[in-house]
């Protein structure tokens, strides 16, 4: 059976930010869709697929708005997939741009797994064309879909727009928001989720190619991928604490369960990947428990509470084997 899906925190900090902009409550919707809001300033940590999506449907049922994923594109800049992103800027055409992506974009979500093609005189760029296995909500396709749109107008020309858009939702009661961003032939209720381009723009030398910089990227890609691959039991079991604490402590045998193996054979491979079912919680714990003390109006009962501690003392217990000192003293906070 396949493992949970996970992906960058950095890419739901843009839907973060569109939540504040439209003057929603993002933090508490982080909070009730099970991820931990603390994690978005850390550039290596990752949220599993699962509660992304709970996340997305909670942003269009608080905003109203079904194309939010449209505006949450806006909010993405290179600097968001860190080497992945600067990779791509640096390509010599649209082409190997999209090539570059095909082969890096697990490090950023393990549920999207694009191919990009050539069919007579276009590219096809398919975001998903159906099969089993994690993929994306209609909204984060939204997101997806517009953002590789916008890549292209920026490294290219403003100008350039696909010849046809191919989505496989609904369509929605309003699709200006799409027929205005997109600026072509958009067709809902697909078989796949699909860019079609006119080839020729794909083949020209971009203005801004810098192969040298891309080749140092392509290096630093492979190595990540490299250590993604080797420390994806030890990813995949931080992004599951991660969903169950707020639900209690969570047990061994419970991550075991939801990773389709058995507890001995999870505490096994984690011993093989240099960790610990104890230590792997204990280490996740802590560093949450630094972040959120460190923001401001967090109380010590609300990080408790995330944390999965089943009161206020037993949590301050642990703060003081990790710090030495109780919670109350590490910042200006107050439990109640």
């Amino acid at each position: 059976m396949s493992s949970p899906a996970t992906l960058l925190t950095s890419w739901a900090l843009a839907l973060h930010r569109t939540l504040e902009l439209r003057g929603l409550d993002s933090h508490g919707l982080f909070v009730k869709a099970g991820l931990n809001p603390g994690l978005l300033g850390d550039a290596n940590a990752r949220y599993p697929q699962e509660g992304l999506t709970r996340l997305w449907r909670l942003a269009v049922e608080s905003s109203g708005d079904p194309a939010i994923g449209l505006e949450m594109a806006r909010q993405v800049s290179p600097t968001t997939f860190h080497a992945v992103g600067y990779r791509l800027n640096a390509s010599s055409t649209l082409r190997e741009a999209f090539e570059r992506l095909v082969h890096a974009v697990a490090l950023v979500s393990d549920a999207l797994r694009p191919a990009f093609t050539r069919d007579g005189d276009c590219y096809q760029v398919i975001l998903f064309d159906g099969g089993d296995g994690p993929h994306l909500c209609e909204e984060e396709t939204d997101a997806v879909a517009y953002l590789l749109v916008r890549f292209c107008r920026v490294v290219y020309t403003r100008e350039l727009s696909p010849r046809e858009v191919l989505l496989r939702r609904q369509a929605p009661s309003d699709l200006r928001p799409y027929e205005k961003l997109f600026r072509c032939k958009v067709t809902f209720g697909a078989n796949a989720d699909v860019l079609v381009y006119e080839r020729t723009p794909f083949e020209v030398t971009l203005p801004g190619a810098n192969p040298e910089l891309a080749r140092i990227n392509d290096e630093l890609i492979t190595r990540h991928l490299a250590r993604h691959a080797g420390q994806d039991l030890v990813t995949r079991v931080r992004a599951m604490l991660l969903e169950l604490m707020p639900q209690g402590e969570p047990s061994q045998e419970k991550v075991a369960e939801r990773l389709h193996m058995s507890s001995r054979s999870l505490q096994r491979k984690l011993v093989d990947a240099g960790s610990g079912f104890r230590e792997l919680l204990a280490e996740t714990r802590r560093t949450l428990a630094l972040s959120y003390l460190s923001e401001p109006g967090r109380s010590v009962s609300e990080i408790a509470y995330l944390l999965g501690f089943s009161d206020v003392s037993t949590f301050t217990r642990a703060f003081r084997r990790w710090t030495g000192q109780p919670p109350s003293r590490f910042g200006a906070r107050s439990g109640t």
